[in-house]
């Protein structure tokens, strides 16, 4: 196929997970146009189609003649599954491909041949040499090179991002060849006996374009979630003559450390002054490479920046090489050595060790100086959202199999397990929903829409959905796990859906109308630091109408206790026996830590373990409607003993709901 002219290249991406940046930055790109999604028809898939306007095919024979290329971005068949193979499906029914790594060379050099035999373009993305600070690093150690030799580098990679790691020595030393790996270095058992068993990370030197390497890997892998678990990710130093350029994570910073070099005067005493002949004195200890410090990016900015406009930049590259018509074969020989040293590295490393821990905490900077909160959690002090099951105590996810951040992060205890929450909060919310119906009688919904804050899966906003119909409803929910679900139990009325939107904003991100109806905030207040809380207390009060509603239910911890590990529920689906657990501890002065186990048996046999851990300040209504500056009233006969965590705020203008 030749390239067309006057028009974008009509694209197609297969596959949804991270194919969701593919997808994005092809409806960015001036030169392509989304044509459809190739999927195995998933419920997810087909509503992402149908939210995006374009077909859901299933299989490459469903593809229409106009369709000039596609996005693969499936697993290979190294890596157990179909991307290869559908890649080559896809050549021979005549459109250009884009693959995700990574590759077995075999499978790369197949299917090159068969891009070459039809006339298309083959490209492997190896998607990080695109992203912005590698990039710089690379236009920097080409600059470096051109001046001064490499006399040694120094790396490092999480073992499922090794591939790309090569790819970036390889355009960082302008090659890979001459090449050469040694065996990993042994751990003595002096070592793993000092460290209590633990050795994360091997190490083993080699040489690449001829430069000396040590390598260290990373060569643990959470088979259900590879990114999560990662200690680092890439790091390279450059060691020259004149100082070494360092590349100090995959999203930056790129630094210069000129050599220390200080002459010596007559009497052989090193120079500490800079004049003459000490020059080099006068240069800083470091630089920042390709921007201020300032400019780092927060991992908000690497999911909705970085990576989208790297995958844009892929997407260039095969646009430029469609326009030309180039050898694939020629220009993909780097690409070839590239998968040769990495199934080298992978033969020598082994199998990486399976883990499955718990959830990690990240920490910041200012747990680091002493100007934090004292609590390791990331942002600790910032506000949040996502709280336990609607008003009793809450389910949440980490540990064996761990998703989404420990601690106060949105969304936290809320994303892997987000498949075990309705098992464990329906019968709560069969009492919570109705007294959070009857507390908003009244309500009008001409004033504004009411907010669902934390709507978890739905199973409340449902109930309020249904009890107003005529009401407008934002739902926010910031845990994607739980969002998912609204979503979905949303959709199954059409009238529903037209009236609820769904945001995935956190509570203190959330931009609040100038009025609203009313307010739910169901086992989430706690989530929030006290002064996040109390600024979010006080921007609804002052945006609800006269005598609207706020509707606050909190866990039964009003100051912070030692709770035993509890089973809270025990429940059947099919042939599988699932138990909810729970325990706290103090953290703080009204802060607790909990912890919530999920675990599933087969008979007596415990096939899955699902942990997670997140803080809860405590607080008790009273306080909450303090700080709102709100009445409190209990919710409206006879849900009030049903639900003794439950209060109603509102402000004067109107009188109560009869009791």
């Amino acid at each position: 196929m030749n390239a067309p002219t006057g028009r974008p290249l009509r694209t197609v991406v297969a596959g949804t997970n991270f194919g969701r940046f593919y997808i994005d930055a092809v409806r960015a790109h001036p030169d392509f146009e989304l044509a459809g999604i190739l999927a195995k028809g998933s419920d997810q898939s087909r509503r992402a189609a149908e939210r995006l306007g374009v077909p859901c095919w299933t299989g490459v024979d469903e593809l229409p003649d106009a369709v000039d290329a596609a996005c693969v971005v499936v697993p290979s068949a190294v890596m157990g599954g179909p991307g290869t193979e559908l890649s080559q499906e896809l050549l021979r029914r005549g459109v250009h491909v884009l693959q995700e790594h990574p590759l077995h060379p075999d499978e790369l050099s197949e299917t090159l041949r068969i891009a070459r035999k039809r006339g298309l373009q083959y490209r492997v993305n190896t998607h990080y040499v695109h992203v912005e600070p590698v990039r710089v690093f690379l236009e920097a150690a080409r600059q470096l090179r051109a001046q001064q030799q490499v006399l040694h580098v120094d790396a490092a990679s999480p073992v499922h991002v090794l591939a790309p790691l090569v790819d970036i020595l390889g355009r960082a030393l302008g090659g890979l060849r001459p090449w050469h790996l040694g065996d990993v270095a042994a751990v003595g058992d002096e070592v793993l006996a000092a460290s209590g068993g633990r050795a994360p990370v091997r190490t083993l030197h080699g040489a690449l374009a001829g430069a000396p390497l040590t390598l260290r890997v990373h060569n643990q892998i959470h088979p259900g979630d590879r990114d999560n678990h990662a200690l680092f990710w890439h790091r390279v130093a450059i060691a020259t003559e004149g100082g070494v350029l360092t590349l100090g994570d995959t999203h930056g910073p790129v630094l210069w450390h000129p050599r220390m070099h200080s002459p010596r005067d007559d009497g052989h005493r090193l120079v500490f002054r800079s004049g003459p002949g000490a020059q080099w004195l006068r240069l800083p200890t470091h630089s920042v490479v390709g921007g201020p410090p300032q400019d780092a990016h927060s991992f908000d900015g690497v999911f909705n920046d970085l990576w989208p406009s790297a995958v844009s930049d892929a997407l260039g590259g095969l646009r430029d090489a469609v326009a030309e018509g180039s050898d694939v074969l020629r220009t993909a020989q780097h690409d070839l050595a590239v998968f040769h040293v990495w199934r080298d590295l992978m033969a020598r490393l082994g199998p990486p060790e399976l883990i499955r821990p718990p959830a990690p905490t990240p920490l910041s900077v200012a747990d680091l100086t002493g100007s934090g909160a004292g609590s390791g959690a990331v942002g600790h002090g910032e506000g949040r959202d996502r709280g336990p099951v609607r008003g009793g105590a809450s389910p949440g996810p980490a540990g064996r199999e761990p998703a989404g951040a420990e601690g106060d992060a949105p969304g936290a205890g809320y994303t892997q397990p987000a498949e075990f929450f309705d098992l464990g909060a329906r019968e709560h919310t069969d009492r919570t929903g109705p007294a959070v119906v009857a507390s908003l009688a009244g309500i009008d919904p001409k004033a504004g829409p009411l907010l669902d804050i934390g709507a978890g899966s739905g199973l409340v906003t449902r109930q309020v959905a249904a009890a107003h119909p005529d009401c407008r409803i934002v739902a926010a929910e910031p845990s994607p796990g739980m969002r998912a679900i609204l979503t979905s139990r949303l959709t199954e009325d059409p009238g529903t859906a037209e009236r609820v939107t769904v945001l995935p904003d956190a509570a203190n991100d959330l931009v609040l109308p100038d009025r609203i109806c009313g307010v739910v905030a169901c086992g989430m207040l706690g989530h929030l630091d006290p002064d996040r809380r109390r600024a979010l207390l006080r921007d609804l009060a002052a945006r609800l109408a006269p005598g609207a509603p706020l509707v606050v239910e909190l866990m039964g911890f009003y100051a912070p206790v030692s709770m035993p590990e509890t089973r809270l529920r025990q429940t059947a689906l099919g042939g599988q026996r699932y138990e909810w657990w729970m325990s706290g501890e103090p953290a703080g002065e009204e802060l607790m830590r909990l912890e919530t186990t999920w675990r599933v048996f087969e008979g007596t046999r415990l096939v899955r373990e699902v942990r997670d851990a997140y803080h809860w300040h405590t607080v008790t209504l009273e306080r909450v409607a303090e700080e709102a500056g709100l009445a409190l009233e209990k919710p409206p006969a006879p849900h009030a003993a049903a639900v003794p965590h439950l209060g109603v705020l509102r402000g004067a203008g109107r009188p109560a709901v009869t009791r």
